[in-house]
């Protein structure tokens, strides 16, 4: 995998996201600065998944826009849950799902690919895994092999979706090995995560979210107790039935 990067960030600019009609993300604005380590915290049902999702380019704008800085890659590792463990499939296969991007999903499987993918493998603590079938993994392994599927597509922008959740201590840490690996490399890290000691300890820039961003900055600042308290008091006056947001931009 590729250590020297040519750093690249995430604009938001006015951005509104919607499910149906029902706003998830108020006219947010802001920068991911190139090769910052972010993270993204706030109450459930805040839109740190919808927000990651639009990242990735997976979920369209109902307003506003994204923009990305030159010709960056991006790549999301989804949430645990979003893997189908039930479907037969091989470690090494999964691993090699993150070079489609690049290679095609029909093109065959050369020699060099597959020992990328082998390599990947073992940078996550799953050498000899390869043929092992998804479904026999624990939870913390199934989450080591989604950070192996990341590590062959060689992303500027990555993007996690909390990547330590339900995952073992010593997961957690290795894990945590990586992010600060691609950090160091130059990459923009992006991380949607519950832990705040966590947050607090490892990353040094926090979007707080409450569907309205309620503070994006150093850490220290953004988590004081005075915007932790307005984000949950902007939770706890939400209703389902709010309709869209029509603020100016």
């Amino acid at each position: 995998m590729s250590t020297h990067r040519f750093p690249a960030g995430l604009t938001l600019e006015n951005l509104t996201l919607t499910h149906g009609q029902r706003p998830a993300v108020h006219h947010v604005s802001g920068r991911f600065a190139p090769g910052s380590l972010t993270a993204v915290v706030g109450p459930n049902g805040a839109g740190k998944t919808t927000l990651l999702r639009a990242l990735a380019g997976l979920h369209k704008p109902e307003s506003g826009r994204i923009t990305a800085e030159g010709t960056a890659r991006i790549a999301l590792l989804p949430q645990l849950a979003a893997l189908d463990r039930a479907f037969p499939i091989a470690c090494c296969d999964v691993v090699m799902q993150g070079l489609w991007p690049r290679i095609g999903a029909f093109r065959g499987v050369s020699a060099e690919d597959r020992l990328r993918a082998e390599h990947a493998l073992a940078a996550v603590g799953l050498g000899g895994f390869e043929k092992r079938p998804v479904g026999t993994l624990s939870a913390g392994q199934t989450q080591r092999l989604l950070f192996a599927r990341l590590l062959v597509q060689d992303a500027d922008i990555l993007l996690l979706d909390e990547p330590f959740n339900a995952v073992d201590a010593k997961t957690s840490a290795d894990l945590l090995r990586l992010v600060r690996d691609w950090h160091g490399q130059g990459r923009t890290v992006i991380a949607v995560l519950h832990d705040l000691d966590l947050v607090a300890r490892e990353f040094p820039e926090t979007l707080l979210l409450a569907r309205d961003a309620i503070a994006w900055g150093p850490t220290a600042e953004a988590l004081s107790a005075a915007n932790r308290l307005k984000a949950r008091m902007m939770a706890e006056a939400w209703s389902e039935e709010a309709e869209h947001c029509h603020r100016a931009a």
